[in-house]
């Protein structure tokens, strides 16, 4: 091993240890609270978060491994057609100003702690639960492997190849269940505010440095960017990729409506102390986003610094420029913040997919039915179980999950008329959900695994859930009636009954 390699995968390893205690050390004292209440303290951090911590832990989410890999990657191979990213976001932010707070408002009344509860208790089905369970852990299996995976790149590039990719993906997925099947939530949470520090200092950075050690500052890159590489900066950006204005403002949209009913969105939703937090949360998270913008120039910045890269080896365009520039301890540093950007959405994805089945599925077993300690266990169980198959996956059929990937955001968007719509519209039957979601999901994957996506110029997932709200709203309107037991059910329309700023302080919620 070099001396390099030595300093590097030293740092790397330091902080891997500090990364697990963190974890552990976040559910000390609280392995005595009331069993009933098991799972919520486990899935949702017991909706004790304040401000700082649901800031840091949604700001993880949205910050993966693609913000160091895929960003870059996309900068160099595109250009402009990266900002949908944050566009998306930040529209997603202000949906979810007002979102975030009746979602919460809602589990908080009715005692649920996942998505598919809110779904099976709106529609009186259990099942339907289920199979909300079954489609989102399709959806997010793929997330988990792509954060292994990203991980696996990183840690083998910081370590200058000391480190396989093998080693680096069992590593991603080791220290990241250490601490989520013990502490959950709340552990994400403390994990995410160690990364977000790192991140800020990187980033910041490189920000700087990459530009005036590689071109003498930001003037002279972005004059040889415009005049040498013009077509990165317009859409559909180089290469004919057809991501042109119509494909930037419909998957914009699209993403933004998606992000806010994502299931680990969702769970940063609820782990929040009062409704007051999480609308604070929406207001300074958009400033996180100025962030994304670093690894975005260092992918241009890279096309004159390591031209030729092709395929997966564009997704390095970042970490060519800080390895070969940058003392080994830095490199470290900078490869620690990026392997934590894989491990903090990895372990909100875990622990979701283990909510959920503990919760919706397995929690219909008689054994477990009506116990939240028993849940939470069976849960623990679905975080390992979920995170192994997907590393196993990464290991033997790596392409399975990647074709997976490409619907995961676009098959999740056909959710939102069955959630969003359902709660703020009390006329939407069940069969009118399950008819527009079976045609929203039927048409997005025929589209996208045909190699039609986007069609016409228009994102296919967008078009499908159009499709999809049309459908759902005629079979409402003109399809079969809601049942007596159903008609009976009292109003939950859950955006005319958010409790707001001031109902939430006399609610109780401190």
């Amino acid at each position: 091993m070099s001396a390099n390699a030595a300093v590097a995968t030293g740092i790397f390893g330091g902080f891997m240890v500090l990364t697990v205690a963190l974890g552990l050390l976040a559910v000390r004292g609280r392995t005595r609270r009331d069993p009933h209440g098991a799972l919520a303290d486990w899935s949702v951090g017991g909706r004790s978060l304040g401000s700082v911590f649901i800031w840091v832990l949604m700001a993880g989410e949205g910050y993966t491994s693609f913000s160091y890999l895929g960003a870059a990657g996309w900068g160099y191979n595109h250009g402009a057609p990266v900002l949908y990213v944050i566009a998306y976001l930040s529209c997603g932010y202000a949906i979810g100003y007002v979102v975030g707070p009746a979602l919460w408002a809602y589990a908080r009344r009715h005692n649920l702690v996942t998505i598919t509860d809110m779904v099976a208790h709106r529609y009186g089905r259990p099942w339907l639960g289920t199979l909300v369970a079954v489609l989102a852990t399709v959806c997010l299996l793929p997330y988990i492997q792509l954060q292994i995976t990203g991980m696996g790149v990183v840690v083998s590039t910081i370590s200058y190849g000391t480190i396989s990719l093998n080693w680096a993906y069992f590593i991603a997925f080791a220290v990241t269940t250490a601490f989520v099947v013990v502490s959950g939530l709340r552990g994400s949470a403390w994990v995410s505010a160690l990364k977000d520090a790192l991140v800020i200092l990187t980033l910041g950075f490189l920000a700087g440095y990459v530009p005036l050690h590689y071109f003498g500052g930001y003037g002279p890159f972005l004059d040889r960017l415009v005049t040498q590489k013009p077509d990165w900066l317009t859409l559909t950006g180089h290469g004919g990729s057809g991501m042109g204005v119509s494909w930037f403002a419909t998957t914009s949209l699209l993403n933004s409506l998606t992000v806010v009913i994502f299931p680990t969105t969702v769970a940063g939703y609820l782990g929040a102390r009062n409704a007051d937090a999480l609308r604070r949360n929406a207001v300074l998270l958009p400033f996180y986003n100025v962030l994304l913008f670093v690894p975005m120039l260092l992918g241009l910045a890279a096309l004159f610094v390591v031209p030729g890269l092709t395929g997966a080896g564009s997704n390095l365009a970042l970490f060519k420029l800080v390895v070969d520039s940058l003392p080994a301890w830095a490199v470290g540093v900078t490869g620690v913040a990026a392997a934590l950007s894989s491990i903090v959405p990895m372990a909100v994805f875990m622990l979701v997919i283990g909510t959920m089945w503990g919760r919706s599925v397995l929690g219909a077993v008689p054994r477990l039915a009506g116990r939240p300690d028993r849940q939470k266990t069976a849960a623990q169980v679905v975080v390992v179980l979920s995170g192994a198959l997907a590393l196993l996956l990464t290991y033997t059929e790596p392409n399975t999950l990647v074709r997976l990937s490409l619907i995961s955001y676009e098959g999740m968007a056909q959710l939102v008329p069955m959630i969003l719509l359902g709660l703020m519209w009390r006329r939407l039957t069940l069969w009118g959900a399950l008819s527009g979601l079976a045609v929203g999901g039927t048409l997005v994957c025929a589209l996208v695994f045909t190699e039609h996506d986007p069609v016409g110029g228009v994102n296919a997932g967008a078009l499908a859930l159009a499709v999809n709200l049309l459908v759902a709203v005629g079979v409402s309107v003109w399809g079969p009636k809601p049942s007596a037991a159903d008609a009976a059910r009292p109003d939950e329309e859950v955006l005319a009954r958010d409790p707001g700023p001031d109902a939430t302080a006399v609610s109780g919620c401190v």
